[in-house]
């Protein structure tokens, strides 16, 4: 359940894949573009150089509307349990202001506790857009791994 704590976003999810599969899927191209955005939303593009320092620029596609990018720059690289890097839209909508994204991955053996901590928003609708969006894309990361999880079981 979300919480929102001074227009801090708070939201855990328990994921259907091994910590290092959930790490994976936060940092290589081609698995991130696979889940990335809420419903319906694609990623025609991305760089990532997922280092400290390194930076990420996201292009993403509303269904039907424009594309739009995301960008920001690696804080925290920590494999496979923390990954922390700024958000900021571009362009940005008046009300945003770079924020911070904060993945903790909690290993659970076949399972792994995701805990996102992203703000401070500067207003309560932008804190909503994002709850919104995250829940959405976290879903959607969800069902990837669980798809992978039950493929790679069937194999065995």
């Amino acid at each position: 359940m979300p919480v929102a704590d001074d227009l801090t976003l708070r939201l855990s999810r328990i994921l259907d894949a091994p910590r290092a599969d959930v790490f994976a899927a936060c940092t290589r191209p081609q698995e991130l573009q696979r889940w990335w955005g809420p419903k319906g939303f694609s990623t025609p593009h991305l760089e990532l150089d997922v280092r400290v320092g390194g930076s990420y620029r996201i292009a993403m596609q509303p269904p039907g509307g424009e594309v739009f990018f995301l960008t920001g720059e690696y804080r925290e690289v920590t494999a496979p349990s923390r990954l922390a890097y700024t958000f900021l839209w571009d362009p940005p909508d008046a009300d945003d202001v770079e924020t911070l994204a904060v993945l903790d991955l909690e290993d659970l053996g076949e399972r792994t506790r995701l805990d996102l901590t992203h703000g401070r928003f500067a207003t309560p609708a932008r804190f909503e857009l994002h709850e919104a969006g995250w829940g959405e894309t976290l879903d959607r990361l969800q069902e990837l791994l669980s798809a992978k999880n039950s493929a790679a079981k069937g194999r065995a």
